[in-house]
């Protein structure tokens, strides 16, 4: 007899592309509060390397976003992790626009708030999918 909630595991390379993504961006979101806190201490050529390091760092967000939606479709795995991507870009989109507009008051606390679910975010990618036992086998 079979459980209902015997769904295979997603491929491997699914799981890796989802995880190798989440944490660039995790490691470009944590450049960005380096770079800021060290622009802020005077330093300004940084304000050229947070907001060239930013517009990368939101492009890998969008590689984050297609290996979550390669997760849920086809991977069969979850759906909350694609529309977790979906949040965070348009946290990013807001962040941006915030920086550019140099609304201080706003794209700090939001930047934090950005660097809490990306990490909790990426260390679920590297939790979830730890092989155990009988899921050894699944590829």
């Amino acid at each position: 007899m079979t459980s209902s909630n015997s769904t295979p595991a997603p491929r491997r390379w699914i799981v890796w592309s989802l995880r190798v993504t989440a944490t660039a961006h995790l490691t470009g979101v944590l450049a960005q509060a380096a770079l800021a806190g060290l622009f802020v201490t005077g330093d300004v050529d940084l304000l050229t390397w947070h907001r060239n390091n930013g517009g990368v760092t939101h492009s890998v967000l969008y590689l984050q976003l297609l290996a979550s939606v390669l997760l849920w479709r086809p991977g069969r795995g979850a759906w909350w992790p694609a529309v977790a991507g979906v949040g965070l870009v348009v946290l990013e989109t807001v962040q941006v626009m915030l920086g550019q507009d140099r609304v201080i008051a706003g794209h700090f606390p939001l930047g934090m708030a950005i660097f809490g679910l990306s990490a909790v975010f990426t260390a679920w990618t590297w939790l979830a999918f730890r092989r155990t036992g009988a899921a050894a086998g699944a590829a």
